[in-house]
């Protein structure tokens, strides 16, 4: 095959070597957008020939046996004999089709369709987008930014109504349920915001605490059965 032939990295070949349906056709893709176009089938003679005389041979060695081994051979060899020269001719054949279709960029050298092609820049739409598209699009974004600004700020504002100072358990002490910071258990009720100092001596609690170490004064979180 000429080594000068374009399309050489985006087509893909869906020739047929053996078989009635032998036959060449390759799918040309846009390396834009990535939308195909394949060329119009042509059959491959020799490889159709070698289909019919395949079933031939399998009718005969039915009928009359020991004959399949040689009919194969020949139809192997059928199919072959001609088989890469003929192809190259129908690739060669199918770029000069699929040239009607794509368009090459002389920037980026990326074949394109008629969709990703700007005929008055000469240009594919990657190396030259639409302008009013591109506008459209920045537009957006600004907003899209300015609103995330702002969402940033207001939750400033409201940082300050958020305790944090205080702590907060995440995992349930009694079930080991997930609490997510909150006073009680989702799973099994348990008192989960604890006072940080003993009500009647003032003295500092460990976290889950059901008494006070100090005075063993019951600090409210007592459980159920406990």
């Amino acid at each position: 095959m000429s080594d000068d032939l374009h399309f050489s990295s985006n087509y893909r070949d869906l020739c047929q070597q053996y078989g009635t349906g032998a036959g060449f056709q390759f799918e040309f893709y846009c390396q834009s957008c990535s939308d195909t176009w394949r060329s119009p089938f042509a059959p491959y003679r020799s490889g159709q020939a070698s289909g019919w005389m395949r079933e031939i041979g399998s009718f005969a060695s039915n009928l009359l046996g020991g004959v399949s081994n040689g009919i194969d051979n020949a139809v192997e060899g059928l199919a072959k004999a001609g088989w890469g020269t003929s192809r190259d001719e129908a690739f060669k054949d199918a770029i000069g089709a699929a040239e009607h279709h794509f368009h090459r960029c002389a920037r980026c050298n990326h074949y394109v369709c008629d969709r990703c092609w700007s005929i008055e820049k000469g240009l594919c739409e990657t190396c030259a987008p639409d302008l009013a598209a591109e506008v459209q699009a920045a537009r957006h974004q600004g907003q899209l930014q300015a609103a995330k600004d702002n969402a940033v700020e207001f939750g400033k504002s409201q940082a300050g109504k958020v305790d944090v100072k205080t702590e907060r358990q995440l995992v349930c002490p009694q079930c080991g349920c997930e609490a997510r910071g909150g006073k009680f258990c989702p799973d099994c009720g348990h008192r989960l915001a604890d006072p940080s100092q003993c009500g009647g001596c003032q003295a500092e609690l460990p976290a889950g605490s059901r008494f006070c170490p100090e005075c063993g004064q019951a600090t409210g979180t007592a459980v159920r059965g406990g």
